[in-house]
């Protein structure tokens, strides 16, 4: 693979110091980082295959998006005015049509939303959807590295849930990626989707079985506490505590209703932690604000996705960095309660401890995979400030990224994808997207 030298940047490490070099350096070679540091450290480009002297820029790590549905970019725009925080929002805006995807509409979806995020500075994503192994050799195909987990949607239908557990089940036998960049995990949809505790306790068993973290949606509407309450006489995820699901490593979307009793589920568990969707949680248009301030008082690990673009439009996670600090500041009553380079943390090296894979990507340190982004600062819009991290939440944009590296290698390069262009997989998903939006009509007439 060779090695590379990133130079005469602002280096922003998200090491535990948060340590900044306003002109600094990173190397790399075959993939892994070997050296960061301000430029009076810097070594000679004669040691280098490849160096970039980057001005004007900010380097650091990829961004990580702890909650996606990658699939679902076929339904952008089609859910407004609809809150896919509820049973009725999701169900009729999103599950029906969702009846009428095939195999080979995966692909071509799963190839631009990676286009699109790595475009915009993401370089690690946690994705929960069926079509897992589609979804799998997309993510291969574009670079990225991805923990995908297996959704389940039971709607209480017995002989269903028991099918697509043995099929999720078969996704984590079968699902290795080589070079290590897909990690296939477990994904129970929500506990008002998947409602039987026997379905319930059964993913708990596969998952401690195979190693793997869970990851679902809770407490993003009314119906998981409503649920519960009836059936235990308690919230979602006291529930699914006594049911063992905090036992192992568990990954909740959303979590816009906690309760104090909810918070310290998590604060106790011994590898718990949640995806804040800022973005989509307000458009929902719910009252509830996921209590992040409260949350990482507790000692919770507390990262950052965009949700779907059904439910968000965008990939973007310098906006989503953007949008967690604003919302904060509205929930607790109080300016920035949260951090410009907490925000950075949570989309960075949080992102990556929530999904177990804090000693690999997160931060730019020696030893790690390199993961990295450079963003060109040198535009309208920012200017000189004595803090980097401000200047990159409040004023940046993804569309401001310009070199993108996962594990060491190049997938972005002055803005071009280098796998493969972008306008043959914006072509390629226009196809899939007329075609598969005409079943969804044709099936609509039948009905």
């Amino acid at each position: 693979m060779g090695s590379t030298l990133l130079r005469n940047a602002t280096v922003l490490t998200v090491d535990s110091g948060n340590a900044v070099f306003p002109s600094g350096w990173v190397a790399f070679v075959d993939g892994r980082i070997t050296g960061v540091g301000p430029m009076e450290t810097c070594p000679p480009d004669s040691d280098f295959d490849d160096v970039k002297a980057l001005d004007g820029h900010v380097v650091m790590p990829g961004l990580v998006n702890a909650h996606t549905h990658s699939a679902m970019v076929l339904f952008r725009g089609r859910s407004e005015g609809q809150s896919l925080l509820t049973m009725e929002g999701w169900y009729n805006s999103i599950r029906e049509p969702e009846l009428s995807l095939v195999a080979s509409d995966i692909g071509p979806a799963v190839a631009l939303s990676c286009a699109e995020m790595v475009l915009t500075g993401t370089t690690t994503f946690c994705d929960q959807y069926f079509f897992a192994e589609e979804i799998a050799e997309g993510v291969k195909q574009a670079g990225l590295r991805a923990v995908i987990a297996y959704g389940i949607v039971q709607l209480g239908d017995k002989q269903r849930g028991e099918e697509e557990l043995a099929l999720a089940t078969n996704f984590l036998k079968q699902q290795r990626s080589a070079d290590g960049r897909v990690i296939p995990w477990f994904g129970p949809h929500a506990p008002y989707v998947d409602n039987t505790e026997d379905l319930l306790l059964a993913e708990v068993a596969v998952a401690n079985e195979y190693g793997v973290g869970l990851h679902l949606h809770m407490a993003c509407g009314p119906e998981d506490n409503e649920e519960t309450e009836r059936r235990y006489g308690t919230t979602a995820a006291v529930a699914l505590e006594k049911l063992g699901f905090f036992n192992g490593r568990i990954h909740a979307a959303h979590c816009l209703d906690l309760s104090p009793e909810d918070i310290e589920v998590f604060a106790r568990a011994p590898h718990a932690s949640i995806s804040h969707n800022a973005t989509a949680g307000l458009r929902s248009g719910r009252e509830g604000i996921c209590p992040v301030v409260d949350l990482k008082a507790a000692g919770v690990t507390v990262a950052l996705g965009t949700d779907n673009v059904a439910a968000n439009n965008g990939y973007d996670m310098i906006n989503e960095m953007r949008v967690a600090g604003l919302v904060a500041s509205h929930r607790e009553g109080r300016a920035q309660p949260i951090s410009s380079a907490e925000l950075v943390r949570m989309a960075t090296i949080e992102g990556a401890k929530a999904l177990g894979l804090e000693n690999e990507i997160g931060s730019l340190e020696i030893g790690k995979s390199a993961d990295i982004i450079a963003l060109d600062i040198s535009g309208a819009g920012y200017s000189e400030t004595p803090d980097i991290e401000t200047l990159l939440v409040y004023s940046g944009s993804g569309r401001d990224v310009r070199h993108v590296y996962v594990a060491g290698e190049q997938l972005v390069a002055d803005r071009q994808l280098l796998r493969r262009p972008f306008s043959e997989i914006r072509a390629d998903y226009s196809n899939t997207y007329k075609d598969f939006w005409a079943r969804v009509e044709a099936a609509r007439k039948v009905a």
